[in-house]
């Protein structure tokens, strides 16, 4: 578009707000009106670890987005010389999942627990084996269900439970709403009905019918909605916490929020059957749309939905590139140590394709990544490790390989129970995250770890900011009946095309054998964790 046609769709409220609270970044993108963005701004952030709890504040969560949208704000008056007063949707993003309950005087009742604590293996165990369906460690209703089983006081308390993007659409919007995708994340969904499946509802009240606490399941959860449905309008109180300026005004309509999934599987256009994305940065994730049901429940492998319903088959891994971020840092510390400045994506750049030089199996070399516990392997806990033998190869291509390899490992134990046991077919992968920034290796080491086609698109790297934006104008703008497929793929994708890379059939292999001394290894691992406190 060019300037001055974007300067009028600023100025007349045509443009599309995307938010989104990732687990390092906090990012707003504002979109135009062919889609493509036109301004962002960005706050960096970090998870704590507190009182043995993964953990973010509310204040740090707010900060961020005041700051985020701000700076996208002040890019839109430097760009185009208008100060940003009104938008024609908004839509809010984040980390799925975990665990955020308040009072009925709308209080946070114990800090929000993250989708990174792995500490509701008994109450993921009941529920599962109650529902006949798989619940993660990291779903709100193990969390719900843990803290029960834990005689924690606050439960009796509880007013209402959402995830983190549902509060953030809660405060400025009044509304306690959830996006279809990010519900079923929360409790097992009905893909019929598109609403919580009303049987695992009622099992879970006479669950707890002895408790005699004063809610219900049902009482507490937000209510779902699906993509193109409006969700509310920015209260006054709202649009004041949003541009802490007071410029924005009220009234702009805002679409469900969904989690990061869905954001991610919209942003890469892989919503359709035969589609998948992964998700690869902090923790790694793959989606595939799934033609039919699988044939028995994994507890490697949950089923949610796309924004708009359709069943899924998620792998989720909670560590994916923290321990290969860190190793990066230690050879940035050494390049400083010797008087040399590094430019950080250079050396990202020089180390990763670096790995490309390495043997297709890491030379003998072994690696875990598992910053906190990895519930495909079951781990409740985890310990950064890096193992050879005196006879490995030693050096650095096959120290950074091994690295890439790990970060995938605990992906590929459950992405082979799909591929390999249940048979499912894929047209296509496409890859999306901080490990496919560098060109080429990521997806090279991906194809390698799936044996599958993967693909980066051009766009992907605007990540999950981007595709709620899509969501919030799919509702501004869809037509009547319009499915949210055929306008991802019409009206964003059409003519769009990627980089897309066959697997190697040398690094198949030397991926495969990685895998053999990975699982074979994790005795150490579980050492490690057993006598390293």
């Amino acid at each position: 578009m060019a300037t001055n046609d974007i300067k009028n769709a600023i100025i007349d409220g045509k443009t599309v707000l995307g938010i989104e609270l990732g687990s390092t970044r906090i990012k707003a993108v504002l979109i135009g009106e062919d889609n493509m963005p036109i301004a962002s701004g960005s706050h960096d952030w970090e998870n704590s670890y507190v009182n043995n709890m993964w953990t973010y504040s509310l204040e740090d969560a707010w900060k961020g987005i005041q700051d985020s949208y701000q700076k996208m704000a002040s890019d839109v008056k430097q760009q185009y010389g208008v100060t940003l007063k009104t938008i024609g949707a908004i839509g809010f993003s984040a980390m799925m999942h975990g665990y955020m309950v308040f009072s009925k005087e709308d209080e946070l009742l114990v800090p929000f627990r993250t989708w990174r604590n792995t500490i509701t293996e008994k109450a993921s165990e009941e529920l599962t084996k109650l529902f006949n369906f798989h619940i993660p460690q990291r779903w709100s209703i193990a969390h719900l269900y843990q803290a029960i089983l834990n005689g924690e006081e606050h439960v009796a308390d509880i007013s209402f439970q959402t995830t983190l993007e549902g509060y953030v659409h809660w405060k400025l919007t009044g509304q306690k709403v959830i996006g279809v995708g990010e519900a079923s994340g929360m409790f097992p969904v009905d893909s019929a009905t598109k609403n919580y499946n009303a049987k695992m509802v009622n099992q879970f009240n006479e669950l707890i019918a002895s408790k005699n606490f004063s809610w219900k399941l049902d009482d507490i959860l937000p209510k779902v909605l699906v993509a193109g449905e409006n969700a509310g309008v920015l209260t006054e109180e709202g649009a004041k916490l949003l541009d802490i300026t007071g410029e924005l005004r009220s009234g702009i309509p805002l679409c469900p929020p969904e989690g990061d999934a869905g954001t991610g599987m919209v942003a890469t256009n892989s919503i359709a059957q035969r589609t998948g994305n992964i998700s690869a940065g902090t923790s790694v994730f793959a989606m595939v749309v799934l033609e039919k049901d699988l044939s028995k429940a994994y507890e490697e492998i949950d089923l949610v939905t796309t924004p708009a319903g359709s069943l899924v088959a998620m792998v989720h891994c909670n560590n994916c590139t923290s321990d290969l971020n860190a190793w990066v840092g230690i050879f940035k510390e050494f390049s400083e140590a010797m008087g040399v400045e590094v430019n950080m994506d250079k050396l990202f750049a020089t180390l990763y394709h670096k790995a490309l030089e390495g043997d297709a199996d890491c030379g003998g070399l072994l690696a875990y990544n598992y910053f906190s516990g990895e519930h495909i392997t079951h781990f409740e806990e985890g310990r950064p490790l890096f193992v050879r033998s005196a006879e490995s190869k030693f050096n650095l291509a096959n120290f950074m390989r091994v690295h890439l390899f790990t970060s995938l490992g605990a992906l590929k134990t459950g992405l082979d129970i799909l591929l390999k046991e249940e048979d499912v077919k894929l047209d296509e992968i496409l890859g999306h995250g901080g490990l496919f920034k560098t060109k080429d290796v990521g997806q090279k080491i991906m194809a390698a770890a799936i044996d599958a086609p993967v693909s980066v698109m051009e766009t992907a790297g605007e990540g999950g900011a981007w595709g709620i934006a899509l969501l919030a104008s799919f509702m501004l703008n869809k037509a009547e009946n319009e499915t949210l497929e055929n306008y991802l793929a019409q009206k964003i994708f059409a003519g769009k095309v990627g980089t897309k890379m066959n697997p190697d059939s040398k690094d198949v292999k030397g991926f495969d054998e990685f895998m053999k001394r990975y699982t074979k290894g994790l005795a150490i691992e579980r050492a490690a964790v057993d006598n390293l406190k």
